[in-house]
């Protein structure tokens, strides 16, 4: 008899599949940058979908220079107030804060900072910053979710004096990115609660006399006598979904200010109307609508070329079914 084999079911690289610590996603890593000093980030808040005509512009695609339809998931992205810098140093347990200026305290610390890098003790600097939800419609929210952005280019001196201009004041997206570039989006996925195998990790369900006693969505066991203990490899029941992920080398194709352009009949749906600047991304971004999603410039950009996108048509048709 032929033995039977087949690939595991469910992708173990994202173990343990807990819940996210928070709604707002953490950046670990970031682009290489050798240019002027210059945001990595900014972050905005899910609106939803539609779709909209443009001429593709990909070299050796099957359909080159022509008319060809794309989904787009729509991002609406007020300005960020920038409320604090916080420089990094590093020792034998890694990066940790090193000043943070803001408040009362704000001259005192930036003072600190620059003796710092003047000792070659502070290695990074970033801006303190914080969305403004109170301006828009479809989040109801009344306080800003917080985050780190990295600052990056030049020198740490010019990197501080960067910082500084920013400081207590507001950054627009077109101030941190452009039309046609590609980015990275991460944004905290929809949560589903504890699910079982069979929906958690995509095994099959067992068949006929396998699935008596009525455990038709069991494994059929938990492993083999040897080792004696149940591997973290099997497929068990527990927490899916509300887990931070991020989709590498999304496209921008439109920054603009005028909602007109995009908000379809009665508004999108679960969200309303979008009123303040928004970005309309190629494809689809994680989380649910008025999730936090974050961006920042391509990380592995790779063979990609950036170019303007000609859009020919956006779809304002109603999304009310």
């Amino acid at each position: 008899m032929a033995e039977i084999s087949r690939p595991r079911r469910g992708s173990l690289a994202y173990s343990p599949r807990k819940r996210a610590k928070s709604q707002v996603p953490k950046y670990k890593s970031w682009p290489v940058y050798e240019g002027e000093p210059a945001l990595q980030g900014f972050a905005g808040y899910k609106v939803g979908m539609t779709h909209l005509v443009m001429v593709d512009d990909h070299a050796n695609s099957p359909t080159e220079g022509k008319e060809i339809m794309v989904p787009v998931t729509i991002l609406e992205i007020p300005a960020i107030k920038t409320v604090a810098i916080r420089a990094y140093t590093k020792d034998t347990y890694g990066p940790r804060a090193y000043a943070e200026a803001n408040g009362k305290e704000a001259e005192e610390n930036i003072q600190k900072i620059r003796e710092g890098i003047e000792a070659g003790k502070v290695i990074e600097i970033f801006a303190l910053m914080q969305t403004t939800p109170e301006v828009l419609t479809g989040v109801p929210k009344k306080t800003g979710e917080l985050m780190e952005v990295r600052i990056a280019g030049g020198s740490m001196e010019a990197r501080l004096d960067f910082a500084l201009e920013l400081y207590d004041r507001e950054t627009t997206i077109e101030d941190v990115l452009k039309i046609g570039q590609y980015i990275d989006v991460t944004a905290i996925t929809t949560g589903k609660g504890t699910q079982g195998p069979v929906k958690r990790w995509g095994i099959q369900t067992r068949k006929g006399k396998h699935s008596r006693g009525g455990k038709k969505r069991h494994i059929g066991n938990l492993g083999p006598w040897t080792p004696h203990h149940v591997r973290w490899t099997v497929p068990q029941i527990g927490q899916m979904g509300y887990q931070q992920r991020t989709e590498y080398n999304k496209r921008i194709l439109k920054i603009s200010e005028d909602a007109t352009e995009i908000n379809p009949d009665g508004g999108f749906l679960h969200y309303g109307l979008v009123r303040s600047n928004f970005v309309a991304i190629k494809g689809s971004v994680p989380g649910p609508v008025k999730r936090l999603v974050r961006i920042r410039p391509a990380i592995r950009q790779g063979e990609h070329v950036e170019r303007v996108p000609a859009i020919q048509y956006i779809s304002t048709a109603s999304k009310q079914g």
